[in-house]
């Protein structure tokens, strides 16, 4: 299989996740930013009074970096759970691993979709953001990269997610019940330095929490953990997951019966 023939394939699959994301934009790109300005609305603005300065920020813009985050989490994730999911569902997964593809090129395009997604949708977010707060980039490459890496990250576990599924009740059990808890918890509203210092230590194994941190640094310039802690941690995670999916798409994992 030549390179040219994988990117081909890369291409293609790339260009149909991006059009099924920005064709059904009411579906993908709309209700995180409705879900944002409700979140501002009612933490930033009504609450966010209240509390005052956090960070030495206001309290809208100090949740701002993390409500992004959390956004860009969730969307990368489903995105690529509900279309891999449903491909396998439908049947048509099967042309994909009959046609001479590699399976780094099937793991990649759907990570791409997932990322573009989670692209697409922090812009949305950022624009509705900047109507209640004000926004600036510290540090623009670390602001990117880490929201690229945090995208790749999900999309990757929502490609696990959707190869392991057998019916749509695993499909749901991960966002509501993992994804969810571990984002409130992951500093996307409080600075970990106002926990006691017991829950300050098991926020550290909260891995959404070093993203959370390294995307509010980049933003803002300040963080509750190390820059390169994060982004070891994010890396990491980004590797073992590709790694993981590669195996199971290899072995046929969920996919050949």
């Amino acid at each position: 299989m030549s390179l040219r023939v994988q990117f081909i394939a890369l291409y293609t699959l790339v260009r149909k996740e991006a059009t099924r994301v920005f064709r059904i934009w009411l579906q993908t790109l709309m209700p995180p930013a409705v879900t944002t300005a409700l979140y501002f609305l009612i933490f930033g603005h009504l609450i966010g009074r209240r509390i005052g300065r956090m960070g030495g920020f206001d309290y809208a813009e100090f949740i701002a970096p993390g409500l992004i985050m959390m956004q860009v989490i969730t969307n990368a994730y489903g995105n690529v759970v509900s279309s891999f999911f449903s491909a396998k569902m439908q049947r048509h997964l099967e042309e994909m691993l009959v046609a001479p593809m590699a399976t780094w090129t099937i793991v990649l395009g759907y990570m791409l979709g997932g990322v573009l997604r989670g692209l697409g949708v922090a812009a949305a977010v950022t624009a509705v953001a900047l109507v209640f707060t004000r926004l600036h980039v510290a540090h623009l490459l670390v602001t990117v990269s880490v929201i690229v890496l945090t995208a790749c990250v999900f999309a990757l576990g929502g490609l696990i997610n959707a190869i392991l599924a057998d019916n749509f009740d695993d499909v749901s059990i991960i966002p509501s019940f993992v994804l969810t808890p571990l984002s409130y918890l992951g500093g996307v509203f409080y600075s970990i330095a106002l926990l006691p210092e017991f829950a300050q230590r098991l926020s550290l194994f909260n891995p959404i929490l070093y993203m959370v941190n390294a995307f509010r640094y980049g933003m803002l310039g300040v963080a509750d953990v190390g820059l390169g802690t994060a982004y070891a941690v994010i890396i990491g995670f980004a590797a073992v997951l590709f790694a993981i999916c590669m195996v199971l798409i290899d072995r046929g994992t969920g996919i050949r019966s």
